[in-house]
């Protein structure tokens, strides 16, 4: 399905027809809906008989192929551990093994190397063939050199479709090599909509999400109001002397079955920290708060206390932590150090 937000987008390439370029790069936030759109360009560009708003059919034999996953002319390059994803949680119960995460970050230059192997054929059924390869970022220099030989050089017939939430990741050659599609965030007036037919909490979790609508709906099915409402509760009552056994909380509940099964680690706790302390920056430079509106009586007390520079010294530090929190770092040794630096931070002398 297609976000209201993005059907504009979707008219435009529906309307290029056989101009559409060999290689397109989807770039924008988080929680868009950037791969659902590349996903149904790659079901339409498959399919037979394409419908009138120029959606695949879903009922021709090269639909049927694809809804079932074996479709052989539609190539899906992803990190690697994300395609056993959901047999890694029913084997560990919900928990990622060491080799799982340390494969899931990046897309590898083998998984290129079985693409070019793949794309020396003929098509199996036409002559079209289409990659979809999320998130682009994910690939290292190698990876991403091996890539660039098939966009300079590509095989009759296919398209190349790149989404990517940190386009700057890429090198500049893939950039080149792509027609760029800016994806914006939702205007006031879609999100207003959004949330008549979103969650309670949709309010919340739409701010903490940064006004990405399908994060803050995969927020909410993972029971991010809940864990959001936790997070709130201990950051907003934190003082330097209960910094370390909040961090012993912490890496409970970050260990717990439940937060394995919202797939909320400790990336991300780092970045609702960093979020957080980002809200206290701009209360305590006269700006309004983005992330946590329903707690900005709590951030305007904190931020009334502490000063600019070690509100900003303890954002910087934070954004430094969130760069390794992927990382099999010592999860309580983040946490306390995390703790203590916003701690010290908030109770700071005013300038």
């Amino acid at each position: 399905m297609i976000a209201p937000w993005l059907q504009q987008t979707w008219t435009r390439l529906v309307d290029l027809g056989e101009r559409l370029p060999h290689a397109l790069l989807f770039v924008g936030p988080a929680g868009l809906g950037k791969r659902a759109l590349a996903e149904a360009l790659a079901a339409r560009l498959l399919c037979d008989a394409s419908a009138a708003d120029g959606q695949a059919c879903g009922h021709c034999e090269a639909c049927r192929w694809r809804l079932s996953g074996n479709h052989p002319d539609l190539h899906l390059v992803i990190p690697a551990a994300d395609v056993d994803e959901a047999d890694v949680g029913e084997a560990e119960g919900g928990r990622e093994s060491a080799a799982t995460k340390a494969r899931s970050s990046q897309i590898v230059i083998e998984q290129i190397r079985d693409l070019q192997g793949a794309l020396s054929v003929t098509g199996h059924h036409g002559s079209r063939r289409v990659v979809l390869i999320d998130p682009a970022e994910a690939m290292n220099v190698y990876t991403a050199n091996a890539l660039l030989k098939l966009l300079e050089e590509p095989p009759a017939g296919c398209v190349f479709l790149l989404v990517s939430s940190a386009p700057r990741r890429l090198l500049p050659t893939i950039r080149s090599r792509c027609q760029q599609w800016m994806f914006a965030r939702p205007d006031a007036a879609t999100l207003a909509h959004w949330r008549v037919h979103a969650a309670k909490d949709s309010s919340s979790l739409l701010a903490i999400c940064g006004g990405m609508p399908l994060a803050a709906e995969r927020l909410a099915a993972a029971g991010g109001a809940a864990l959001l409402e936790r997070f709130v509760g201990d950051v907003a009552r934190l003082q330097t002397a209960n910094a370390l056994r909040l961090a012993a909380q912490w890496e409970s509940w970050l260990k717990s079955r439940e937060s394995a099964a919202a797939g909320f680690a400790l990336p991300q706790l780092a970045d609702w920290m960093q979020r957080w302390v980002s809200d206290l920056a701009a209360l305590r430079l006269g700006g309004r708060v983005r992330f946590f509106p329903a707690q900005e009586g709590v951030l305007s007390a904190l931020a009334s206390r502490a000063s600019v520079a070690a509100v900003s010294n303890c954002y910087n530090d934070l954004a430094q932590i969130g760069r390794v929190a992927q990382h099999p770092l010592n999860l309580r040794l983040v946490l306390e150090d995390m703790l203590l630096r916003y701690a010290r931070a908030i109770t700071g002398a005013r300038e």
